[in-house]
């Protein structure tokens, strides 16, 4: 969330189907937070040719005006609740995730909603677009499935932590948001013993506690007011992360590399969160 980052549009994607007053809310926000425009993105479905030919286009211009009627849906919803952001509203032809995945190449933030399918849904089905778009994104995504919970005083966001790359990128841009939203910072890494090797828990656990506090040192350096605190728990990260983020704004994790050639290949931690965490998902790119 650098300042060249903060003058990127915040780039919200729009269904059709549902246009949802919390996913809205939490985009507009974001903008606001950051003084950025608003751009609010429909993907007009491509259709088959033959499909094309067959009504004249009848199908993909129905398409259109659904999603031009959802982006004024958007637009009012975010124009009741800042009257002067500047919001673009544009229907872009094209298949949902390609289309937000090439508008996160100049976006500060893309913030979608989730349909809530289990994963083999995901897998058999056209219309995912969350993870797809989590793991190709050039910057940061924003998965609102699951409301923030502000009634928690001092509020606070999670960041997992496991000491690669992804999760340094993660901690950085956790620890800006809790700055910008006035929050703690829990900063958790999650461990679960092998059943095969034998290990030395108190000296796993200890070197994992080391690696957390390394990991986490540039943030008081850039923010020497942020409530911080560091959590090595035992057990699957994304059990952990869930229960620990219960009434959390956000729990923020890290993604390594693009996602693979068809864009499913999220990993195990940030795929899992997106199914099971209750609150808002935000996905950091390791290189974004």
């Amino acid at each position: 969330m650098t300042s060249a980052g903060e003058r990127r549009p915040i780039v919200l994607g729009v269904d059709a189907q549902h246009v949802s007053p919390m996913v809205v809310a939490w985009a507009a926000d974001a903008a606001d937070r950051r003084a950025a425009p608003l751009r609010l993105v429909h993907a007009v479905r491509e259709e088959p040719r033959d499909l094309r030919g067959y009504d004249g286009g009848r199908f993909h211009q129905a398409l259109r005006r659904g999603g031009e009627a959802a982006l004024e849906k958007a637009a009012a919803l975010v124009h009741e609740r800042y009257p002067g952001l500047v919001v673009e509203a544009v229907p872009v032809e094209g298949n949902p995730a390609p289309v937000l995945c090439r508008e996160s190449e100049r976006a500060g933030l893309v913030v979608l909603g989730s349909r809530g399918l289990n994963r083999l849904e995901e897998a058999l089905s056209g219309y995912s677009v969350t993870v797809p778009v989590s793991a190709q994104a050039h910057c940061p995504v924003v998965v609102v499935g699951a409301p923030e919970h502000t009634s928690h005083q001092p509020p606070y966001l999670v960041v997992g932590v496991d000491g690669s790359a992804a999760s340094e990128r993660a901690v950085a841009f956790a620890a800006d948001l809790a700055a910008q939203r006035g929050a703690a910072l829990r900063a958790v890494s999650a461990w679960q013993a092998s059943l095969h090797v034998p290990v030395d828990e108190e000296r796993a656990v200890g070197e994992i506690r080391r690696q957390l506090h390394e990991v986490t040192a540039g943030c008081l350096v850039d923010h020497p007011d942020l409530d911080l605190t560091h959590e090595v728990l035992l057990g699957h990260p994304v059990d952990e992360l869930s229960r620990v983020s219960a009434h959390a704004l956000a729990v923020v994790v890290g993604r390594r590399g693009h996602g693979g050639f068809t864009g499913m290949r999220l990993g195990s931690v940030p795929h899992g969160l997106l199914h099971h965490a209750r609150c808002p998902v935000v996905v950091v790119p390791s290189d974004g």
